[in-house]
């Protein structure tokens, strides 16, 4: 498959065709100084020359026929958009109709400098080729995972709600396309990484990727929360902004020009917002120059230290995008000061690092002692907007292959290891099994303990058999508020980094220093049920749950793949509550009436 990937700026038009399956680019094309009676036409990245019309459309319509010429024999099969704002409702890409272009236009007001401009490459292309899917990619999808806490401003909730005030994050391709390529680099899978990505350019935002998970980023409802960037101001006192108009220093249309387009490095160097040129004036001795060098990484810094404590630590940073690939300066001043994470930095290896998304795509410029991996990683967002496009179009799961899955509701439990049952229940006691449970082996059994946080208790919670190696607690988001810990959202056996937690039983009482999670939504299956939905362990996939009461599309759903398992969904009780789910009376595994549909692999995770 061939797809046209096309990236529309407010003067700009960004044009490319490759094959998304093997990265091979065929044709790229570049339109500035849209708008202007001549714009400019660069082909490949060959010189520039002029070419005409006022608009989007017309810009695209001039450089098809040369797109054409030079694809030769090869077909464009698909055309994937970039978008930048798609709001709560698109947290995944779509194939766009009449329906799409009018929710991309009602979401303008979010991204008022991007999403018409995106909207108005949407309806230039589909008027020229009419024939070919056009998929939407947004970039905020990436973000949909983030948890309530880090999604919420502290603003009246009924203002929040009406006016759709929240933080969605940007830059969703590029983080996910680095990440994916940073675990492919390590040898690890990204189910088994925390990373930090730091996606820098004329726009910067960093994100932390928990797992695969974005789970906190720098930008907010716009582009223009975080960090400090090429024109924008990023972070500020509200109160200076209120300041200002109330003044009468700016009017409202003032003050949007002034933090998009007169701050950042252009307002604090005064030399303009090229990096390049900043630090060349400041190696020479410009003040102005050394301290807006100095802003910026001061507050990537900051970021990267915030987002470790978020994820309970860190084991990769990554750099990507134009100062992110190219300057080391930045890269070394961001990362003195780190060593209590463990970051270890080879300055050799940092001056030296050259990635491109052919030859070499990754940079290791960590010491080998560091216990934190950083890598330089050449982004590739119109690979990744391709990749996207490519799995929406080959659906993962074959139509006739779609059988139902059972759901199960599991309520808060405890696992318990030898040494920790002879401190609760005494010297070799025996677990006493109740009832057996859907997953062979396992079993519901008579014991019980307390579970005691700092706020408050939860009593008589299951403890779940048989023994294991660790122990481990499952608990709901609900149970958290009684117990008075945030517990991270994990697959069970990840352990690493999580809360411990008071267990008290009729014999004794042990602290776990860890081990209290709230467990992923996950779907136990057979490697032979993994052949037939097409899918591997630790994959994540999207499931349509069909109920008596409240159907509800799950996202970042984890496949457990063993050959003891049962085939299962399950899901925690606030989960279970939410959906209207029919239970029946099992206890700690509850099977209920609704069954569940693979929609295909969850297109945030994605390996490119």
């Amino acid at each position: 498959m061939n797809v046209l990937v096309l990236n529309c700026g407010s003067s700009s038009l960004k044009v490319s065709v490759l094959d998304p399956a093997t990265g091979e680019r065929f044709v790229d094309v570049l339109v500035e100084r849209i708008g202007e009676p001549r714009s400019i036409l660069h082909v490949d990245g060959g010189p520039g020359e002029t070419c005409p019309g006022e608009g989007h459309d017309e810009a695209l319509a001039h450089v098809l026929p040369r797109i054409r010429a030079r694809l030769g024999e090869r077909t464009i099969d698909a055309v994937g958009h970039r978008v930048v704002h798609g709001g709560e409702q698109f947290v995944k890409p779509v194939r766009i109709d009449d329906a799409v272009e009018q929710a991309v236009d009602s979401l303008s007001p979010l991204a008022p400098l991007h999403n018409p401009e995106n909207l108005a490459g949407i309806r230039a292309a589909r008027h020229l080729l009419p024939a070919v899917p056009h998929v939407a990619v947004f970039d905020t999808a990436f973000h949909a995972t983030l948890p309530p806490a880090a999604r919420t401003y502290a603003l009246p909730a009924a203002l929040s709600e009406r006016r759709g005030l929240r933080r969605y994050g940007f830059h969703g391709p590029s983080h996910g396309f680095v990440a994916a390529r940073a675990a492919e680099h390590l040898g690890v899978s990204l189910r088994d990484l925390r990373l930090i990505t730091c996606h820098l350019g004329n726009g910067c935002s960093i994100t932390a990727i928990e797992y695969g998970r974005s789970v906190e980023t720098s930008m907010g409802m716009t582009p223009l929360e975080g960090l400090v960037m090429g024109t924008r101001a990023g972070d500020v006192d509200a109160g200076v902004l209120i300041a200002l108009l109330r003044d009468g220093e700016v009017d409202v249309d003032g003050l949007d020009d002034l933090l998009n387009r007169r701050s950042g490095l252009e307002g604090l160097s005064g030399a303009g917002h090229d990096l390049r040129d900043i630090e060349r004036r400041a190696a020479e001795g410009d003040e102005r120059c050394r301290l807006a060098i100095q802003v910026f990484t001061h507050r990537l810094r900051k970021y990267i230290g915030a987002y470790a404590t978020v994820m309970g630590g860190v084991d990769g940073i990554v750099f990507t995008g134009g100062i992110g690939e190219h300057s080391a300066e930045i890269r070394g001043r961001t990362l003195s000061r780190l060593d209590f994470l463990g970051v270890r930095l080879n300055e050799d290896r940092n001056q030296d690092a050259e990635v491109d998304d052919v030859h070499q795509p990754v940079c290791e410029i960590s010491s080998p002692e560091s216990r934190v991996k950083v890598l330089v990683v050449a982004t590739d967002e119109e690979r990744a907007i391709a990749r996207h496009v490519l799995h929406l179009l080959r659906d993962a799961v074959p139509e006739g292959e779609r059988a139902p899955i059972p759901v199960a509701v599991s309520a808060r439990h405890v696992h318990l290891d030898r040494a920790t049952c002879d401190a609760l229940f005494g010297a070799g006691h025996p677990l006493h099994p109740e009832h057996p449970l859907t997953q062979p082996g396992q079993f519901a059994s008579w014991e019980r303990v307390t579970l005691v946080g700092p706020k408050g208790t939860l009593e008589r919670v299951r403890v779940v058999g048989p023994l294991r190696d660790r122990p481990q607690v499952e608990v709901a988001r609900t149970d958290e508020f009684t117990l008075g810990i945030d517990a991270p959202i994990r697959v069970s056996g990840d352990l690493d980094g999580t809360p411990g937690i008071l267990l008290r039983g009729p014999e004794g009482e042990v602290r776990l220093d860890s081990g209290l999670i709230c467990a992923q939504r996950h779907i136990h299956m057979t490697p032979e049920d993994a052949a037939r939905y097409g899918v591997h362990d630790k994959d994540v996939v999207e499931v349509a749950l069909d109920t008596e009461g409240r159907d509800v599309v799950y996202r970042d759903v984890a496949i457990r793949v063993k050959p003891t398992y049962k085939l299962e969904m399950h899901v925690d009780t606030d989960e279970g509550n939410a959906a209207e789910l029919t239970q029946g009376t099992c206890g700690v595994l509850e099977p209920t009436e609704a069954h569940a549909l693979m929609r295909g692999r969850d297109p945030r995770y994605d390996s490119f």
